[in-house]
């Protein structure tokens, strides 16, 4: 059987703050979904019934109550900050190391390698460390390639985009460009 649930009040404060959260501004809904499940709570219906109120389980009504009651209703409404470590580029880092790329290659190679832009990239001071790993998964990201013509790897060979043909490769001509009007069989 389950335990009884203890009275859950809102004080008038709070409670008017609540309703004034959800009426106006341009909120995130999931911030608005549980003030309106603080409300809910507050008129004395059990979490379960809140939580198929508003669209919330149970166990995030539980929560919910948790934290207000810990630390009041904006910190109930707040998302704690995600695990893991943040990313190492931001915008404009990216933008620099994807403009690098397209650079002239230095002197002494013929293009620029993961390792190179790396290399690079701690010397210009965009970041403190870098693996080429990272410098490629950047640059996949960006749509960036380093055999790319701007390079020169592939002159003035056609291709077809890889937005619209994927692993197509090169083109080639339909009709030579001395075709003379009978076709072969």
């Amino acid at each position: 059987m389950a335990r009884p649930l203890t009275s859950f009040a809102l004080p008038t404060a709070d409670q008017a703050a609540l309703e004034n959260f959800t009426r106006t501004g341009c909120r995130p809904v999931r911030a608005v979904r549980r003030a309106q499940a603080l409300l809910a709570l507050a008129t004395g219906i059990g979490q379960q019934a809140t939580g198929k109120a508003v669209g919330l389980s149970r166990q995030t009504v539980s929560e919910l109550r948790r934290r207000y009651e810990a630390g009041g209703w904006q910190f109930a409404l707040t998302e704690a900050p995600r695990s893991g470590t943040p990313p190492r580029f931001d915008g404009p880092q990216r933008a620099a190391l994807t403009a690098l790329a397209c650079t002239p290659a230095p002197v002494g190679h013929s293009r620029w390698t993961l390792r190179l832009l790396a290399d690079k990239a701690v010397e210009l001071a965009l970041v403190d460390t870098i693996s080429h790993e990272t410098v490629a998964q950047v640059l996949k990201k960006t749509r960036c390639s380093l055999t790319a013509s701007s390079t020169g790897a592939w002159g003035s060979e056609r291709r077809v985009c890889s937005s619209d043909g994927r692993r197509a490769g090169r083109v080639r001509a339909a009709l030579p460009p001395t075709f003379s009007g009978r076709l072969r069989r």
